[in-house]
């Protein structure tokens, strides 16, 4: 995959994509990554615009906490990375939790 030469941005067929947070443990970046590919899942089966809101809001959470949405991760200490990527895990599984 490219990147951009500051590694901010990922390229994909020629579209920059805001990179995930180089400073995540791979533990945490793969939770988020899996509540990631779930949430698109659920987006995708959605009966109802109502689940479909609801899996996209998982979406963000999830690319929140990888660091490729809401304040870029390279604008932030590391500690307020991390504890951003912490918040949108614990919201993530306790979402999760409430599904079944």
């Amino acid at each position: 995959m490219e990147r951009t030469e500051n590694g901010r941005y990922i390229v994909v067929r020629g579209r920059r994509w805001r990179a995930m947070d180089p400073e995540l443990p791979e533990p945490m970046a793969a939770a988020l990554r899996s509540h990631l590919g779930q949430a698109r899942a659920a987006v995708r089966a959605a009966s109802s615009d109502a689940g479909r809101r609801a899996a996209r809001d998982r979406v963000q959470l999830a690319k929140e906490g990888l660091g490729e949405r809401s304040d870029p991760w390279w604008d932030m200490e590391v500690e307020q990375r991390l504890e951003r990527a912490a918040d949108r895990l614990k919201r993530l599984t306790e979402s999760a939790s409430h599904e079944f």
